[in-house]
């Protein structure tokens, strides 16, 4: 029997940890890695678990990944963030999958929804927005990458049919809070790139990026289909942009 490990990393991640380690208790192992937590994370990670490790909250989120995978004893690794939940569609298909798989491939897509506002988003771009998460022991690793870090497949990839429920903002607050927290980082990348802000980079940042994708996020991909909750989240994006290039003018008045 193939055995099936899951890696988490969470930083004060409590209220929605619950529900999704509950949502893969079924796993054979399950790892999660506490990153300087300062509420109830580690409390609920140890109803689920004993594998609890400790590292710092580094800017660079792939160090800590890397390192919750690196700690997995199971020939599948499933990786997941603190705000997903694995549906019971998704579990039955990764089971037959590592119990029967292709010889040939080494990861999975899986399609993921997208929660804003607890409403599911169908349109503006937001599904199926599959992710790469299951992957073979050994076939994998984490590309150091600004905010979102790739995962590199060592073989052949195949899309699952079962998918992941995403609760990124459940609330305004929870919105704004990771967007200072994904700006910050944003800002970081580019900062070590060595980009400055000026005459182009004021346009991009500005005008540019935040125009064509709210245009076509909210127009083109029919976000507005998905009411105000499809609104926000293509202002969402809108707003991110412009506050990447005011944090970056901020840091060069200093």
């Amino acid at each position: 029997m193939k055995k099936l490990s899951v890696s988490i990393i969470a930083h004060n991640e409590a209220e929605h940890l619950d529900k999704c380690l509950e949502s893969i208790s079924w796993a054979d192992e399950i790892i999660v890695v506490d990153c300087e937590s300062n509420d109830n994370t580690v409390e609920v990670a140890r109803k689920y678990t004993d594998k609890i490790f400790s590292r710092p909250n580094l800017p660079n989120l792939n160090l800590n990944k890397s390192f919750g995978i690196g700690q997995t004893k199971g020939d599948w690794i499933l990786y997941l963030d603190p705000d997903e939940r694995v549906s019971k569609e998704l579990k039955e298909e990764i089971l037959s999958c590592i119990q029967h798989p292709a010889s040939s491939i080494n990861g999975y897509l899986t399609p993921r929804k997208n929660h804003y506002l607890g409403k599911w988003l169908r349109w503006g771009g937001q599904y199926p927005d599959r992710q790469l998460r299951l992957f073979k022991k050994g076939k994998a690793k984490f590309l150091c990458e600004h905010v979102h870090e790739r995962i590199q497949i060592d073989g052949k990839i195949a899309t699952l049919k079962g998918y992941l429920e995403h609760y990124p903002y459940s609330t305004i607050n929870e919105l704004l809070k990771k967007l200072v927290f994904y700006t910050d980082f944003q800002v970081g990348y580019l900062r070590n790139k060595g980009v400055k802000p000026n005459l182009f980079v004021a346009w991009r940042y500005l005008f540019w990026r935040p125009g064509t994708r709210f245009f076509r996020r909210y127009f083109l991909k029919l976000g507005f289909l998905d009411g105000y909750p499809g609104l926000l989240a293509c202002l969402h994006d809108l707003l991110t942009e412009i506050f990447i290039y005011f944090k970056l003018w901020e840091e060069r008045k200093k």
